[in-house]
């Protein structure tokens, strides 16, 4: 643990002392350092906590950093250390000591003669070295992430090596609340959620879906040019499908399971759609001279994800995926990742996040993998290999590889210096084994294909949460979902205004979508035209045409875009636009 992380773990601690004197008969869960700070999970009992109690407890934590008081380590056996726990009526603090082995010695911090925690630590030596730091939002948690335990407090703080780290921190979380997909999402009129819908399930608007589906087909429409084909697959099936994958031993409890009340057989949501391309791959004998068999499929999956985990669209219960799937031959996976690389590189340019770093996702010694090491050893050579050749910036971790494989997962930065993990490549060497595929090779023999999985956008309903903070609403003139808005200065331009529409219905633009028609509304309500242009304003349109008897007059439209305004002839707007 570096300076910094102790430096948080200490301030956890901070923060669960100041909680202790403020109100004494608070419980404590568990209070790690995490990235850019720290949190305390805490049971208040009748007291209700929220933000605007924040201030008041960081006060008394900077009162408790100024007394200076040291970090001493000790250590106790199993039956101290429960005894310890209820004495201070900690019940949380026995659940965890009950866990642990008799032998192993536990471990505590003092700070000072003030607070005591149990605790691995380490700790910075003495609480005036905890440096600069803020308590930022109160959440809810449920203890041990388990819905059908208590409902803790999280009070979370951030802290840094410097108060200048700490002030740019607060200035990009302040920019961040304005780029909110959720807030936006709401006021550009994209997408909604239901309680009669249930939690997770995410509505999209015509204005969201347009976007949506703008992505989804972009996507599709690089990866149809690499020669990936279409295919369908249906939303539910047996559960012996994903027996045999092995997704169901793994993920069996994010199931929905659906039963059939004609013959009572057990079917499942598809929360993924992997298994169901092995079957297509598998419909009719392969040989060697197809190779590689590339799908692609832009379809909602499900998942039993936990209440208190979902928001927004960050994390939903239906999620469209944007996926691919290659079988192909051992020879062939270079140059089928490399093919993979540049869609995603394409795309992400395209879309204003050119900044990529690769992680290379491996498998770490846990028991939680399927496959021969060694087959694990090669794929992730492979995998290093692709990106040295394509010349990523990678960094390797060990334990995010997918239970099948390691991967590629490609993490881009938005405009406010934030990293995502959005698309992905992983190489698998193990469903293809499992479902018995095979294609005949040159030799006249059967051998077991190898499975590329990929994602360009990922989930879409996550890629759009990332899209519309990234943008802040102000959509590229591509995929905004209303590209122009004409306004109206009064009554007398219906002519005109019909030559103008007659010239945009005309359009259809080149790039980056053959098909992408030119998308505008007219706004000839009686409002003012102050009004109106607020209206557009709001919703962000990037090209807004105001139309009043002079412009039709002249034979000009006054172009109204977010950084300038310019009168343009009407002779040259279709041109004008197509450039935008």
């Amino acid at each position: 643990m570096n300076d910094l992380e102790k430096m948080r773990h200490t301030l956890s601690h901070v923060l669960a002392a100041a909680v202790q004197e403020l109100y004494p008969e608070a419980k404590f869960g568990i209070g790690p350092a995490i990235d850019e700070g720290f949190y305390y999970d805490i049971d208040f009992g009748k007291t209700k906590i929220s933000d605007t109690d924040l201030p008041k407890i960081e006060k008394k934590m900077r009162n408790i950093v100024s007394r200076k008081l040291p970090m001493v380590k000790r250590e106790a056996t199993k039956s101290e250390a429960i005894n310890w726990a209820r004495d201070h009526g900690q019940d949380y603090k026995i659940e965890l000591i009950e866990e642990l082995p008799e032998s192993d010695k536990i471990t505590f911090y003092d700070m000072g003669d003030l607070f005591t925690d149990l605790c691995k630590g380490p700790h910075v030596k003495n609480t005036k070295d905890v440096g600069p730091f803020k308590l930022v939002r109160v959440a809810g948690a449920y203890w041990r992430g388990d819905e059908k335990r208590p409902m803790l407090t999280r009070i979370y703080g951030v802290a840094f090596a410097t108060e200048d780290e700490l002030n740019a921190y607060l200035t990009r979380q302040e920019e961040a609340k304005k780029r909110d997909h959720r807030k936006l999402g709401k006021e550009l009129d994209l997408f909604c959620f239901s309680d009669l819908v249930g939690v997770g399930l995410p509505m999209f608007t015509p204005r969201g879906t347009e976007l949506r589906e703008l992505m989804a087909n972009y996507s599709l429409s690089l990866r149809g040019r690499e020669g990936f084909k279409k295919v369908f697959t249906p939303h539910i099936t047996k559960t012996d499908l994903y027996k045999t994958s092995g997704h169901y031993a793994k993920f069996g409890d994010e199931l929905f399971m659906v039963h059939s009340q004609v013959n009572g057989d057990d079917f499942a949501m598809k929360p993924m759609n992997c298994p169901h391309h092995t079957q297509i791959f598998a419909s009719r004998p392969r040989t060697y001279r197809e190779m590689p068999v590339r799908y692609m499929e832009a379809t909602t999956d499900y998942r039993d994800e936990k209440t208190g985990e979902l928001g927004g669209l960050s994390r939903v219960r239906a999620l469209t995926q944007d996926d691919s799937h290659v079988f192909c031959r051992k020879d062939q996976i270079k140059e089928e990742v490399k093919r993979l690389v540049g869609i995603v590189k394409e795309l992400y340019e395209t879309v204003g996040m050119q900044k990529l770093r690769a992680r290379l996702s491996y498998r770490s010694d846990e028991d939680k993998y399927l496959g021969d090491k060694k087959l694990w050893a090669m794929a992730q050579a492979q995998i290093k290999q692709a990106a040295i050749d394509n010349h990523l910036d990678y960094f390797e971790q060990e334990g995010e590889a997918a239970f099948y494989g390691p991967k590629i997962d490609f993490m881009a930065e938005d405009a406010i210096g934030r990293e995502h993990q959005l698309a992905t490549i992983q190489l698998d060497f193990v469903m293809p084994e499992r479902f018995g595929l095979e294609f005949t090779n040159e030799k006249g023999q059967k051998e077991c294909p190898v499975m590329i999985h990929h994602a360009t956008l990922g989930s879409i309903e996550r890629f759009l949460s990332v899209f519309i903070e990234h943008t802040g609403g102000w959509f590229p003139f591509w995929c905004a979902p209303e590209q122009v808005r004409i306004l109206t200065v009064n009554n007398q331009v219906t002519d005109y205004v019909a030559k103008i529409t007659d010239i945009l219905d005309k359009i259809v633009l080149d790039k980056p979508l053959k098909y992408n028609e030119l998308r505008y509304t007219v706004d000839e309500t009686a409002d003012s035209l102050g009004k109106k242009i607020k209206r557009a304003t709001e919703m962000k349109i990037p090209a807004v045409l105001i139309v009043g008897p002079k412009d039709a007059e002249e034979g000009v439209v006054s172009v109204r875009l977010r950084d300038k305004e310019e009168k343009v002839k009407l002779t040259s707007l279709a041109k004008f636009l197509c450039k935008l």
